[in-house]
């Protein structure tokens, strides 16, 4: 499978008096196309044959998915209509090209033309129709993936920060408390040997729960069942515990983890007749991972040979979330 093509993208600047600035750019250029690995277009490197420049620039600016306007006194002052007629005519012949744009269809060539800060400039160096203070530009505070990552969202179109997943709307302040069965939410996976559905854990009947149940010998590992959250939580409860009806019951045990996104914040384990109740603060978790197993230690010394474990048959009853 070939890679997707890289956005195209053409730097416009002002070939200011101060060769400092010029040198900048070409680093900043080159840093984009050589580090980030986007399809730069660059006057700079396009300079070994006679061109018309006006023609140049003019099929760049069009051809590019972005436009990077490089803000320095020089550029605004031309971009404005500050400066002499015959001062840096190639920044306003192409800051009018961009105005002209804008000016035909000003929503989608706001997302395009993308005001860009470098170090050592200021928001004040952004040409006024490019609307500083109004809408989005861009800093550069240095050549480096951070330091351009404010940037390359607004060119990938992928936020720096993640939306968090919409928690379920449960009404008005008085019965934002009302509690929500964990059965009931999305589950972004689990074990094929885990199911929801009722348990009966030491003779109180859960009818919501996580179940782990084998009809034949279970290796020890983990069961699991990963539920999405979305932040939307503060509270968890459940009861862990073997089921009354579990094989060997007199010699099955549990143990009982929860991750919340990853991390292990509850473990603990059960026997038969005597379940545990959980309790858990899960403010903005967005992932739940309610783990079970039966340990290979959990055998009958009448049963199966050292090594196996007869069926599982655990269950965390009715997790609950508020």
């Amino acid at each position: 499978m070939s890679a997707p093509a890289a956005p195209r993208i053409f730097i416009s600047y002002a070939h200011d008096t101060a060769a400092e600035h010029y040198r900048q750019v070409g680093t900043f250029a080159t840093f984009l196309r050589a580090r980030i690995g986007l399809d730069v277009r660059l006057d700079q490197w396009d300079d070994s044959s006679r061109l018309d420049w006006s023609a140049w620039a003019i099929r760049n600016i069009r051809a590019a998915d972005f436009v990077l306007v490089v803000a320095s006194p020089n550029y605004r002052r031309r971009a404005d209509g500050e400066a002499p007629f015959d001062e840096g005519r190639g920044s306003q012949f192409e800051a009018r090209i961009m105005r002209d744009a804008l000016t035909r269809d000003l929503e989608r060539e706001t997302s395009r033309i993308l005001p860009v800060v470098l170090p050592g400039a200021s928001v004040e160096d952004i040409p006024a129709f490019l609307t500083p203070y109004s809408t989005t530009h861009y800093r550069v505070s240095e050549f480096t993936d951070d330091g351009v990552a404010g940037l390359i969202s607004a060119i990938t179109g992928r936020s720096q920060n993640e939306r968090p997943v919409r928690g379920i709307w449960r009404g008005a302040p008085d019965s934002a408390a009302a509690p929500v069965l964990a059965t009931g939410l999305p589950w972004h996976e689990k074990s094929a040997d885990i199911t929801a559905g009722s348990a009966r854990i030491d003779g109180i009947s859960y009818e919501h729960s996580v179940v782990f149940r084998t009809s034949g010998p279970t290796s020890g590992a983990w069961a699991f069942a990963e539920i999405d959250l979305g932040g939307a939580y503060a509270h968890f409860t459940a009861v862990a515990g073997v089921l009354d009806d579990a094989e060997d019951s007199a010699f099955q045990t549990g143990l009982f983890c929860i991750r919340l996104d990853g991390e292990i914040r509850h473990l603990d384990h059960s026997a038969f007749g005597s379940p545990r109740h959980t309790e858990l603060d899960v403010t903005g978790v967005r992932r739940l991972r309610l783990e079970i197993r039966r340990p290979a230690a959990g055998v009958s010394p009448t049963g199966p040979a050292a090594g196996t474990t007869r069926p599982a048959a655990l269950a965390w009853g009715n997790p609950t979330l508020r």
